[in-house]
């Protein structure tokens, strides 16, 4: 039996099945209807001679193992055209008219600063769309497509829609006002920190929900904004981890005081440059990209 010649379209159906486990949230991350989703894997699956996913007793199509082999060849072929679209999409257009940047909170603002000044003389005509974030929501806006380059922490876990690339870290350290109970103690005994109330930065994304992130206490305030945060660490509400270079100034000057905790006396966030793989950085873009690199 010879054997058929997939489509683009089959593959990217197949890939989507794979991940989403479900032809239904399949068919809707596609935006596509279930029966074009179920008469493609059947299409590809009669193609191939092959079958691909185990449908009986359970309503979770689940790989067989030629799916499995035929899985990460699917992804490099998807991935490849992806990268010669958005190649010739670059050709085509040209310097970009806009981009738009998430970053993460934790990122010094001095250096996404001295980035965008340097940014501004290099492409005057290009308009720039800052978004601020934290966490999850930092990889979800180049998801959505509402941000063409992002850089985030460490909490996303691999996403096969995005590349990342490592650009620095972060130093978080664990503060507390000085008329705090912990910040009095000699030493910190183990354990310790979970009698106190610890502010904790939430997610605003569904990508990381329900995840902790160098959460010690049972007790915690959730604060989705860094600035307030750091108000409520000064007014000795809790304790919790800050970036190094937001409370430097603080530590010095005696308002905050670093906690030397038993299980984590710090915390190294590191950093990672996001795009989508079906729209590669433009030449604005790219620019920044290299520039945000070398400043993190």
């Amino acid at each position: 039996m010879e054997i058929g010649q997939p489509t683009l379209d089959q593959l990217r159906i197949f890939i989507a099945v794979a991940d989403e486990g479900s032809f239904k949230r399949a068919a809707r991350k596609l935006g596509r209807a279930l029966s074009v989703v179920s008469y493609g894997i059947g299409a590809l699956e009669a193609q191939l001679g092959l079958s691909l996913f185990n449908r009986r007793g359970s309503r979770r199509p689940e790989l067989t193992e030629p799916g499995r082999a035929l899985l990460a060849d699917a992804r490099a072929v998807i991935d490849e055209t992806d990268g010669l679209l958005a190649r010739a999409r670059g050709v085509r257009q040209g310097l970009e008219t806009e981009v738009a940047l998430a970053v993460d909170v934790m990122v010094p603002s001095s250096t996404i600063a001295g980035v965008l000044r340097e940014f501004q003389e290099a492409f005057p005509t290009v308009n720039l769309r800052l978004h601020v974030e934290a966490l999850g929501a930092v990889a979800a806006l180049v998801l959505d497509k509402r941000a063409d380059l992002a850089i985030a922490g460490p909490d996303i876990l691999d996403l096969p829609e995005l590349e990342r690339r490592a650009v620095g870290s972060v130093e978080l350290v664990p503060v507390a006002a000085p008329s705090h109970s912990l910040a009095q103690l000699a030493a910190i005994a183990p354990g310790e920190t979970r009698q106190h109330l610890q502010l904790v930065l939430t997610d605003r994304s569904p990508l990381t929900e329900g995840r902790e992130f160098s959460v010690l206490s049972p007790r915690t305030w959730r604060l989705a904004d860094l600035g307030a945060k750091h108000a409520l660490l000064l007014e000795g509400i809790g304790w919790g981890n800050m970036p190094r270079h937001v409370v430097k100034d603080d530590l010095a000057a005696g308002r905050l005081r670093a906690l030397s905790i038993p299980e984590a006396a710090g915390v190294n966030y590191t950093l990672h440059a996001l795009w989508r793989k079906d729209s590669r950085p433009g030449p604005a873009s790219t620019w920044m990209l290299d520039a945000l690199i070398a400043r993190c």
